[in-house]
């Protein structure tokens, strides 16, 4: 067993044909995992997986479950929830923006927990990993639809890991800054000015989860230091709008 995590367990890592994914997948491989590859883009599902020399199986991360607990002999020892949508925009963006948002960074870890649990809690055993963002813990300016849904993701991962971990349940969540993927490219002039300096790579992501596995931490911190800015909001939530309104000033100056 290393990292907590035994030599050939099944690994299903949702979102992995690149950034995050990717490099969980390549993580697990490489610590002796059996690994299903999923993106929506086959290619790059493909692709991943004949590195990885895992399973790929593209498609909605809310609909492969089966095809994927096939693909592993029957069942899946650790669940990734790292698929994501970055939406932009404030409360004026349009009903399918929310929609999708809510769909894809909340309602895709609901519907596989609920595929999941029911097996888990009988043999008394399951690892779920919950790709969050430390907008989950905090907020990203420019980004409501991003934000308020990743709170959320992170509140389901929380109460996951209060109602199960006495039965055997071990829940994370991978909270975050910025990552070096295509998606902090897509996140534009805001997350230049936020995310970009303190970026890291994908595999700076991987490891902190193992280092989080290996001491069986729920909150998985890649940038350290949004601990204390987590803290801080808590015991002062006024002065921590006022430096985010700070920032959103500054953002709209640039923009």
């Amino acid at each position: 067993m290393v990292g907590g995590v035994r030599e050939g367990a099944g690994v299903v890592v949702t979102g992995a044909g690149g950034g995050i994914g990717a490099a969980l997948a390549r993580r697990f491989a490489a610590e002796g995992a059996r690994v299903v590859v999923n993106d929506l883009d086959a290619g790059k599902a493909k692709a991943v997986a004949e590195e990885t020399g895992g399973v790929a199986v593209p498609g909605d991360a809310s609909a492969i479950l089966d095809e994927a607990r096939d693909a592993l002999g029957g069942t899946v020892d650790v669940y990734c929830a790292n698929a994501g949508v970055a939406s932009g925009g404030s409360e004026a963006a349009g009903e399918d923006v929310w929609e999708l948002a809510w769909d894809v960074n909340v309602m895709a870890h609901v519907r596989a927990a609920r595929a999941l649990l029911p097996e888990w809690l009988e043999r008394g055993g399951g690892r779920f990993v919950s790709t969050v963002s430390a907008a989950g813990l905090l907020t990203m300016i420019g980004a409501a639809p991003y934000s308020v849904t990743k709170h959320g993701a992170y509140a389901f991962a929380e109460w996951l890991s209060l109602t199960y971990r006495h039965r055997g349940i071990k829940v994370h969540a991978i909270c975050p800054q910025g990552v070096r993927t295509d998606m902090l490219t897509a996140s534009g002039s805001a997350g230049d000015l936020v995310l970009a300096p303190t970026a890291v790579e994908p595999e700076t992501v991987a490891d902190a989860l193992f280092a989080g596995i290996e001491e069986d931490r729920f909150l998985i911190l890649p940038h350290p230091e949004v601990a204390g800015y987590y803290q801080a909001r808590a015991a002062d939530p006024d002065r921590w709008l006022g430096s985010m309104n700070h920032l959103q000033r500054k953002w709209e100056e640039t923009r």
